[in-house]
């Protein structure tokens, strides 16, 4: 299992917006970074990841599932882009903001940490562990 953060902004797709889709999911779509887009093309399946609320909100709120590989994403004619499905699995009993991350030497390596804007990216094994402890979530 490979775990990831998925960065939205909470006033166009929230944690309720994605709670609300239920086991049927929803596409992550619109990604226009071909490195973001590189990484959905490595998910699997049953992969876990945190959903991120961006902007001035900045913390992790929820745990998500990948539920279907990537495949072509329905909002663009363009066959460059593609996308993965997720589903809510449960939120973080206290959200982890950014500062929290960035105060926590341990995660002084965490691609959030070093490249924020990107949407979509991979966290490591520890980091998962660490995040999940700070937010009293079970990992």
């Amino acid at each position: 299992m490979a775990y990831w953060l998925f960065k939205s902004e909470p006033n166009t797709w929230g944690w309720q917006d994605q709670v609300a889709k239920g086991d049927a999911g929803e596409e992550w779509d619109g990604v226009r970074n071909y490195q973001a887009r590189n990484f959905m093309r490595e998910m699997k399946k049953g992969d876990l990841g945190f959903f991120y609320h961006s902007l001035k909100e900045k913390s992790v709120v929820g745990i998500v599932e990948v539920i279907a590989e990537a495949h072509p994403d329905s909002t663009t004619d363009d066959a460059r882009w593609e996308c993965v499905d997720i589903k809510a699995v449960r939120p973080f009993t206290d959200p982890v903001n950014l500062d929290q991350i960035k105060a926590d030497p341990r995660l002084s390596e965490m691609v959030l940490v070093k490249n924020s804007r990107l949407s979509v990216q991979p966290v490591t094994e520890e980091e998962w562990q660490i995040v999940c402890g700070l937010g009293n979530t079970k990992p």
